[in-house]
């Protein structure tokens, strides 16, 4: 098999990676707005670096991987699409619903595949916790707790690119929900705080957010956001029900230390950032791609599922400036 890699930043470094020692990847293509950083990664990874994004759909690759910035997303979705080529895409699709929809249209249009890089799917965590809310073991599902937590803020140049928080980190939040739990979510309300570097009150963006999540079931979830955890990088889930309760994400590496006698003493080595902490995952959700491609596995991620997520983002992102509950019906599907 051959594949095309279309991005070769922090992301797509790894997946070059990843893709380069796949038992079934014979080829590998990368391309990347700068020429010498993809002629870099194709150095080390053992691939071929094309000149630019245009080769990729030219040189006979059999699939696409799209790690490039965000704002080429739905293009080069909407490319793989013309071409008759699966392609799996790091979220998000676009930044908005129009541009998500346009490339979900062309994807549909052509009959091709759409893989999305939620890869919390992929985790030994989250799929365990799965398992034990659709087993029943923990009963009627009546609370959720998510965390996401970044060690830093990114660049500041970043911030008006990103989408904001809702839709570039607690959209991760969203979409696991929905996942493990199996439930829709129906209502937000959602709220948020730029107190912390003027940065993000310049991006119109903040740096800490929550959002109260209703779920179809009646099930209540919360999920709090933040660019500025100093202990570490912390991505968490509580599940709370009748019978019992669990958490994912609690390990020797978690950046929390206990107040208490008798308590977790603070970590030796707290998880920097996300590559780290998710690596198998990234690894799995690759690997996914790779049999969707042979025709050995169903999509496991597809566009429409990222679209969900997206919506829920822009009801919260609407709850936060309106000040209002937001039901889910008010965010377009179509």
């Amino acid at each position: 098999m051959r594949i095309g890699l279309i991005g070769t930043g922090r992301i797509g470094s790894f997946h070059a990676g990843v893709l380069s020692r796949h038992r079934e990847v014979g080829s590998l293509v990368v391309a990347d707005t700068d020429a010498a950083r993809a002629a870099a990664v194709a150095d080390r990874c053992g691939a071929t670096a094309a000149p630019s994004a245009n080769e990729i759909f030219t040189w006979g690759v059999d699939a696409v991987v799209i790690a490039s910035a965000t704002a080429a997303h739905a293009e080069l979705i909407a490319r793989a699409a013309r071409a008759g080529l699966p392609a799996f895409c790091e979220k998000p699709i676009a930044l908005d619903l129009p541009g998500t929809l346009q490339a979900l249209h062309a994807v549909e249009q052509a009959g091709t595949e759409l893989q999305l890089g939620f890869m919390r799917r992929f985790d030994a965590g989250y799929t365990a916790a799965r398992e034990r809310v659709r087993s029943g073991r923990l009963g009627r599902l009546h609370t959720v707790r998510a965390i996401t937590s970044d060690p830093a803020p990114p660049p500041a140049a970043y911030l008006p690119l990103s989408g904001g928080l809702y839709r570039d980190c607690l959209v991760h939040d969203f979409d696991i929900l929905r996942w493990v739990t199996g439930r829709e979510i129906t209502e937000v309300y959602a709220t948020g705080s730029d107190a912390g570097h003027a940065m993000f009150r310049e991006a119109g963006d903040v740096d800490t957010a929550a959002a109260l999540l209703t779920l179809d079931d009646g099930t209540l979830a919360t999920a709090t956001a933040t660019r500025c955890n100093g202990a570490g990088y912390d991505v968490r889930m509580e599940l709370a029900g009748e019978l019992d309760q669990v958490a994912v994400g609690l390990d020797d590496r978690t950046p929390i230390s206990s107040t208490e006698p008798h308590g977790l003493p603070p970590v030796d080595k707290p998880w920097p950032g996300f590559l780290e902490r998710f690596a198998p995952a990234y690894e799995a959700e690759l690997d996914a791609f790779v049999r969707l491609v042979l025709g050995e596995a169903e999509n496991p991620c597809d566009g429409r599922e990222a679209l969900t997520a997206l919506r829920v983002a822009e009801a919260c992102e609407r709850s936060r400036r309106e000040h209002r509950p937001v039901g889910l019906d008010e965010i377009p599907a179509q």
